[in-house]
C-alpha cells in the first residue's frame, strides 16, 4: 500500500496541528476569529480610538448628526476633511438643526492630541489615532453624531466595547474554573457529592433566566459605584453560566475515571485535583475551548440585557446596553436615529463568537 505525504503527516501530527488544519479549512470560523480579535483590539486600545472624552457634556451639542468625513479635496487629492456645523434654529418649529459649513473645513489627522489617558492602564499619553489639529475634537468632529447630553456616540462606543467584552471574558472564565472545578468532583467523586452538585444545577437550571438576573441584579445597592456593579453584574452572570459547561464535564470524567492512565496516577499517589487539571482536563480540552467560545456570546448578551433593563451596569458607567437604554424611547429615535448604531457590534460580535464556535466544534474531533 503506498502512503501519500498527507497521510504521513496526519499520522504524525499532535492534536492541536489536526485542530488548526480542520479548523482553518472553515472559513467562515476563520473571518469570525479575525473579527472576534479586532473587537478585543479595539477594547485594549478604546482611549486611543476614543477621540473626544466621554463623559464630556455639552448642552449645546444635543443630538447632532453623524458627520460625513470628505476624503478628497476639490482638486482631487487625498485630503481627509470634515465640515464645521453650524446651529440653525427653525423660525416655525423652533427645531435646532446642525448643517455643514463648506466655507469651514477641518483637517483630519492621525495621532492627535487629545484627552489624557493612561494607554494600557500605565503609560500616560494625551494621543489618540485620530482628531483635529487644534486638539478640540469635541468642537468639530462627530463621526457618528451626539446624544441627548451631548456627548460623542463613537467615542463612548468604544469605551463601551471594553466594558461589555471585559465583562464577557471574566465572566466566561469565572464560569470556565467553577464549571471545570465542580463538575470535575461531580464526576470523579460521585456519591453525595455529585447528587448534592447535581441538585444544585438542576434548581438552577430550572428557574427562569430573566427573573432570576432581575432578582440578583435588584440586590446590588443603589448606592454601589461603577466599578463595584460591574464586579458584581460579572459574579452573577458567572454563578448562573458554569451548569451547562459543569454538565459536560462530568459526562466526560465519568467515561475517563475508569481509564488505565487515571488508575495509574491514582496509584502513584496524585491528588485529586492533580488528577482533574492534570491528567483529566487536558484529555478534553479541545471540547471546552468550543463550550468557551459559545458561552462568552450568551455572557455578553447577559450583560447588555441587564443593562438595557436598567438592571445591570448604570450611568455613569458605560456599556453597550446602557448606550442602547437611550435607543428605547420611540420618541429619542424619531430625533436621533443614529442612537441604534450600537446596536451593530453587538449583533456583529454575537454573530462571530458562534460561527467561531462552530468552527471549533466541529475542529474539536480532528478524527471525526
Amino acid at each position: 500500500m503506498i502512503v501519500t505525504d498527507a497521510e504521513s503527516r496526519v499520522a504524525v501530527a499532535t492534536q492541536r496541528q489536526l485542530i488548526w488544519w480542520r479548523f482553518r479549512k472553515h472559513r467562515l470560523a476563520l473571518v469570525s476569529a479575525v473579527i472576534v480579535v479586532g473587537f478585543y483590539v479595539i477594547a485594549i486600545f478604546a482611549d486611543t480610538l476614543a477621540y473626544t472624552e466621554p463623559f464630556d457634556t455639552q448642552a449645546a451639542r444635543s443630538y447632532i448628526p453623524p458627520q460625513p468625513i470628505h476624503w478628497f479635496d476639490a482638486d482631487g487629492h487625498f485630503h481627509p476633511t470634515v465640515y464645521a456645523l453650524k446651529g440653525r434654529r427653525d423660525p416655525r418649529t423652533f427645531k435646532l438643526a446642525y448643517l455643514p459649513d463648506p466655507a469651514e473645513p477641518r483637517d483630519l489627522i492621525l495621532f492627535a492630541r487629545g484627552y489624557e489617558y493612561r494607554l494600557l492602564g500605565l503609560i500616560p499619553t494625551e494621543i489618540h489615532l485620530l482628531g483635529v489639529p487644534d486638539g478640540r475634537p469635541q468642537d468639530a468632529l462627530f463621526l457618528l453624531g451626539t446624544d441627548q447630553m451631548g456627548r460623542d456616540v463613537f467615542s463612548r462606543l468604544v469605551l463601551a466595547t471594553r466594558t461589555s467584552l471585559s465583562i464577557g471574558l471574566v465572566g466566561v472564565t469565572l464560569s470556565l474554573v467553577l464549571g471545570v472545578l465542580l463538575g470535575g468532583l461531580s464526576g470523579l467523586y460521585g456519591g453525595w457529592t455529585d447528587t448534592v452538585i447535581q441538585r444544585v444545577i438542576e434548581i438552577l437550571r430550572s428557574i427562569p433566566t430573566i427573573p432570576l438576573w432581575m432578582g440578583l441584579a435588584a440586590a446590588v445597592p443603589a448606592s454601589w459605584s461603577p466599578q463595584q456593579v460591574y464586579f458584581a453584574i460579572t459574579l452573577i452572570i458567572s454563578l448562573i453560566g458554569w451548569t451547562e459547561l459543569a454538565r459536560v464535564v462530568r459526562g466526560r470524567f465519568l467515561s475517563l475515571r475508569e481509564e488505565d492512565f487515571i488508575t495509574a496516577a491514582e496509584l502513584a499517589g496524585a491528588s485529586r485535583m492533580r488528577i482533574i487539571f492534570k491528567h483529566m482536563v487536558p484529555s478534553f480540552l479541545s471540547h471546552i475551548i468550543a463550550a468557551v467560545s459559545l458561552a462568552l456570546p450568551a455572557m455578553i448578551i447577559s450583560e447588555t440585557t441587564l443593562s438595557f433593563l436598567g438592571l445591570g451596569l448604570r450611568p455613569p458607567a458605560i456599556s453597550w446596553g446602557v448606550l442602547l437604554q437611550d435607543a428605547q424611547n420611540l420618541q429619542t429615535l424619531g430625533l436621533a436615529p443614529w442612537l441604534l448604531v450600537v446596536a451593530l457590534p453587538v449583533i456583529v460580535v454575537i454573530l462571530a463568537f458562534n460561527f467561531l464556535g462552530d468552527g471549533l466544534r466541529d475542529a474539536a474531533d480532528p478524527y471525526g
